[in-house]
């Protein structure tokens, strides 16, 4: 044994004595490796025993044994009863991201439908903070559940979907009103009390009061009969019929809660899908699959029990969860109880009706889970390609592609993306706004991104690729090689990218930093249709980064060429009538109202856009 394998062996044998001072109390452990990064957090009943665990000769995991070679140090924080432990053992997991912890990302929060207040509110969709005057309702499992909401209840209720800025400044109705989905209170068509009446019925529906809102719409009809105004009673007429084929499409009724989540889980090939089934007020807003990270050798308990803490950590459940796998009942229930969520009833006796949904979640996870692991493989197929197409080790794994973007020359913006563990990572993809370079120069736009990009690699030792693409021909190629002697790293392939003589996608030449030039590559090649994807997100990304500094440039730039108007009027003006169209469509009376317009500098504004 090297002295490598003898320094190992100290620090377990150190490791175990300090285990022995822990003490018999719930709490959370975190183990440290020799950088003083937290890889494993966990939580125990019994921190001596459930510490000393994970050191016992006979250890049947090789992903714990592998984990355990790697600690150097155990802290701890005692707790007040095991639940208390989850719920720090929940923020912190969250908080670090440690490397062999089961965590559930999902990277956006729920989205809602939104009905925003004001006289004449609004219909939209929604995700992120709530505001108190506005109504929320959801969460939806996406977004394309909440879209088709809204053109419901467009359909139905006829309500508002533009924007403010539009809104008030409308003088006759726009499109929306044509096609029967605005009732156009933006010119007065329809008057505070009906709208507002509308609003409520919306409301109620989206709770799920469906009969409440057909008996006042049957009411309203009736009485608009009975005053011999037939116009107005076809118009509810036709609200109720629509809302009843609604009702019929979208209720459940094959399942007795009006309010459930149901989960389901399923396994294949060391891959773990939860399924989210989303019942609210009787009706099925969809479902949602969740692949938890480091699930690897992970029993099914404890998998259950860390997504209910990480997807309800911030939203309080419905009142029922049907869930068929077994867990630890208590201990959620009381970590609900210690979050002030309303009692949950948990169902995991499946008979009758939750066994059929439940039967539906299993075979959507299955499906997903299925779909999952053929992205994988295919992916896994490409690489394997890529790597032979180009001579490369088997190790080879993380590739990062370069592109430039700009508009004859006009805010030139660089992108980096990554590829790595066999699929895009979008986390890590970076934009660089490139200055103080001649316009159009992707020469030295390519030298200062490169610069950028890994001098910080090494001097905060991050992460560096295998291989980098540049979506370039020999001079691109030329400067990457150049900065890469400048900095010192001799480890890094380098791949240019050209588009070839025809100057369309599969036929590009590839030249590599070894002398290398790849010229009519067969377009079937696996390891080319690699290439052509990360070069071709590369460019997408570095084109939306590009016009949207572009867009932003030419917004601000173009009122203040206005004289009088600087930073803070600008800023005034865009806030008020949020944005430049709203700026744009204003009457001299409306800019007035903005705080520090004067006359004269309102008609400088109103002259300069008309």
């Amino acid at each position: 044994m090297g002295n490598w394998g003898k320094s190992v062996g100290v620090v377990l044998e150190n490791l175990k004595l300090k285990i022995k001072n822990f003490p018999n109390l719930p709490g959370v452990y975190r183990m440290i490796n020799s950088r003083l990064e937290v890889i494993y957090i966990g939580k125990a009943k019994n921190l001596k025993k459930r510490v000393a665990s994970y050191f016992v000769k006979n250890q049947s995991s090789p992903r714990t044994r592998l984990m355990v070679s790697h600690i150097s140090t155990i802290e701890f924080t005692i707790t007040n009863s095991e639940a208390d432990a989850l719920i720090l053992e929940n923020n912190l997991i969250k908080k670090i991201l440690p490397r062999y912890n089961v965590i559930f990302r999902d990277d956006k929060s729920y989205p809602y439908l939104m009905i925003t207040g004001g006289k004449f509110p609004r219909l939209m969709f929604h995700r992120g903070s709530q505001k108190k005057e506005n109504q929320y309702f959801g969460p939806f499992p996406n977004s394309n559940a909440v879209r088709q909401s809204i053109q419901l209840l467009q359909k139905v209720f006829m309500l508002r979907t533009c924007e403010d800025s539009v809104f008030n400044n409308r003088t006759r109705p726009c499109l929306e009103h044509q096609i029967k989905r605005c009732t156009a209170p933006c010119v007065g068509l329809i008057s505070d009390f009906d709208y507002k009446n509308d609003t409520n019925q919306a409301a109620m529906f989206l709770k799920g009061k469906d009969t409440e809102v057909i008996k006042d719409l049957t009411n309203r009809m009736n009485k608009s009969s009975d005053e011999f105004n037939f116009e107005r009673a076809a118009i509810f007429r036709d609200r109720i019929q629509s809302l009843r084929q609604v009702r019929l499409k979208q209720s459940v009724s094959d399942f007795s809660e009006d309010d459930a989540d149901i989960i389901a889980i399923s396994e294949d090939l060391g891959q773990v899908c939860v399924n989210l089934v989303m019942i609210r007020g009787g009706k099925h807003l969809g479902d949602k699959s969740f692949f938890p990270k480091n699930s690897v050798e992970q029993n099914i308990e404890n998998i259950v029990e860390v997504f209910l803490t990480q997807h309800y950590d911030q939203k309080s459940p419905p009142p029922v969860l049907v869930i068929e796998q077994k867990f630890d009942t208590n201990l959620i229930n009381s970590f609900f109880s210690l979050k002030k969520y309303p009692p949950i009833k948990i169902i995991s006796r499946m008979i009758g009706d939750k066994k059929l949904w439940l039967m539906m979640a299993n075979r959507n996870a299955k499906i997903a889970l299925t779909q999952k692991n053929n992205e994988h493989a295919s992916q896994v197929k490409r690489i394997q390609a890529f790597r032979k197409l180009l001579s490369l080790p088997e190790a080879t794994d993380r590739i990062e592609c370069f592109d430039i973007s700009h508009t004859m020359g006009e805010r030139t913006v660089a992108s980096c993306v990554v590829y790595d563990k066999s699929m895009m990572q979008n986390k890590q993809y970076r934009r660089y706004n490139i200055n103080n370079i001649t316009p159009g120069d992707d020469y030295a736009a390519m030298r200062q991104v490169l610069e950028r990009r890994y001098k910080k690699i090494i001097s905060e030792d991050l992460v560096k690729p295998d291989i980098i693409l540049i979506d370039g021909g020999k001079g691109q190629l030329g400067v990457a090689i150049d900065i890469m002697e400048e900095l010192g790293i001799s480890d890094i392939m380098l791949v240019g990218v050209s588009k070839g003589r025809l100057r369309k996608s599969g036929t590009e030449t590839l030249f590599t930093s070894d002398g290398l030039i790849l010229e009519g590559i067969d377009q079937s090649n696996l390891g080319f249709h690699l290439i052509q994807k990360i070069r071709d997100e590369a460019h997408r990304f570095a084109i939306t980064g590009h016009r949207a500094r572009r867009d932003k440039a030419r917004v601000t730039s173009s009122i203040e060429e206005i004289e009088g108007v600087g930073l803070k009027k600008r800023k005034s003006l865009l806030v008020y009538f949020g944005g430049l169209e709203g700026v744009k469509n204003a009457t001299i009376e409306e800019l007035i109202l903005v705080e520090g317009i004067s006359n004269k500098i309102a008609e400088e504004i109103f002259n300069f856009f008309h």
